[in-house]
């Protein structure tokens, strides 16, 4: 029997293991906190998982809180003109409907599935010297704590990684008592804001610790007024602030929050990080080697939504690759050969999500613009959450934007 060590209990790294764990790997995960830990803590993300991401936990009854957790139907974009009023507002439907369970909640319940099911944890911190004794007792270490010491071990790849800086400063909190939108009383979508020039303003459908809820989730542009986050104000505080910027930049959205409240203690998170490509294999002082996945080496910007759905095709790509090794050893050739086969497709989505941290182009505002009016393209832009390869064919390129655009109104005439 294989033995493979996890260290790092997220996305990638749990679906990993309980997915190896059902083809008889002997595997073990490296946690730095317990599951009552996990549960008891801060919210650690604003995770929107859309059909494939979320087919991947069913393949392996993963899904647990699926019937408790609300359906996303639909995306809908709106964009402030500059007196902070709507100049542009649609609602795209998803194909399949998407879910965020808050990570508190799937992460501990995780942990204590792979422990009944007979997985071995051991709860602590784990720094490059403790890694270094351990890669003789595994046939595999996978390195799937995005943040801390661990990371370090990745180099950055410059030709991947068009930005060094930090591109948006994020504001989290989760809420319950938000109204529907007046004009889509009963569709539960999540709402993508944009002020030109200041940030973005995501509001989702959530099933948090308190049961189901709204997360309001603002990205600032560095240096502007959505960067007010340095003092890492209280919870409540937190919210009164975010509430006051919503009365200011998105007041269509204030106004269904006028009996919101904090979903509990623990519901607020502020940060952010420069977005990474880095190179998969790590190698520590001893000469081994460890390989890096989901946010260790591909750390885009949430903007896209796209963090919980890239870890889980990392570790469903990974899986393969793994299974598909048999008794072969997982040298660095193998390690390299793995990521590139993830790559292959996450590379779609870091080009994207850079794309969209930038102002936008004029192919995109006419795009975006005509898909108020046509409702196909606001459908494709929707779906292309599930599936961002598919942009690379309408909506990045220019040319290719054109031509989209001239064959949707040239339907439309005849």
């Amino acid at each position: 029997m294989r033995k493979v060590l996890i260290v790092g209990a997220g996305q990638s790294g749990l679906q990993l293991a309980l997915s190896l764990q059902s083809h008889n790997y002997d595997v073990t995960v490296m946690s730095a906190r317990t599951p009552e830990e996990i549960r008891s803590g801060r919210v650690m993300s604003t995770q929107c998982m859309f059909g494939p991401a979320l087919q991947h936990e069913r393949d392996y009854g993963l899904n647990l809180w699926e019937r408790q957790t609300p359906d996303i139907e639909g995306l809908g974009l709106s964009i402030a003109g500059p007196n902070h009023e709507r100049v542009l507002d649609w609602l795209g439907e998803l194909d399949d409907y998407a879910q965020s369970v808050d990570q508190r909640v799937k992460m501990s319940g995780w942990l204590e599935l792979f422990e009944n099911r007979g997985g071995k944890v051991v709860y602590h911190g784990v720094t490059t010297y403790d890694l270094d004794g351990l890669t003789n007792f595994y046939d595999l270490v996978i390195i799937a704590a995005g943040k801390g010491e661990l990371v370090q071990l990745f180099d950055r790849d410059p030709s991947r990684s068009p930005y060094s800086t930090t591109q948006r400063i994020l504001a989290v909190v989760y809420v319950h008592g938000m109204t529907p939108r007046p004009e889509h009383p009963t569709v539960r979508a999540v709402r993508f804001n944009a002020v030109p020039g200041v940030g973005e303003l995501f509001i989702m459908p959530c099933f948090t610790v308190s049961g189901p809820c709204d997360i309001l989730f603002f990205e600032g542009i560095p240096g502007g007024p959505l960067d007010c986050w340095d003092d890492r104000p209280s919870p409540a505080e937190h919210l009164v602030r975010t509430l006051n910027l919503m009365r200011q930049f998105v007041p269509w959205e204030y106004d269904r929050c006028h009996h919101v409240e904090l979903t509990d203690g623990r519901a607020t998170l502020t940060g952010g990080y420069p977005p990474v490509v880095r190179r998969p294999v790590g190698e520590l002082p001893s000469g081994g080697q460890v390989l890096g996945m989901a946010d260790v080496v591909v750390a885009n910007d949430p903007i896209t939504g796209q963090g919980s759905n890239s870890a889980s095709k990392c570790a469903a790509s990974y899986l393969a690759s793994i299974l598909d090794r048999g008794d072969q050893p997982f040298d660095r050739a193998w390690m390299q050969q793995t990521f590139d086969r993830y790559w292959a497709d996450a590379q779609h989505t870091t080009i994207w999500t850079n794309a969209l941290l930038a102002p936008p182009p004029e192919h995109v505002m006419k795009l975006l613009g005509a898909a108020a009016t046509y409702p196909e393209i606001a459908h494709r832009f929707v779906n292309g959450f599930a599936d961002p390869t598919d942009y690379q064919h309408w909506f990045l390129d220019p040319e290719k934007a054109t031509q989209y655009l001239a064959s949707v109104t040239t339907a439309h005439s005849s």
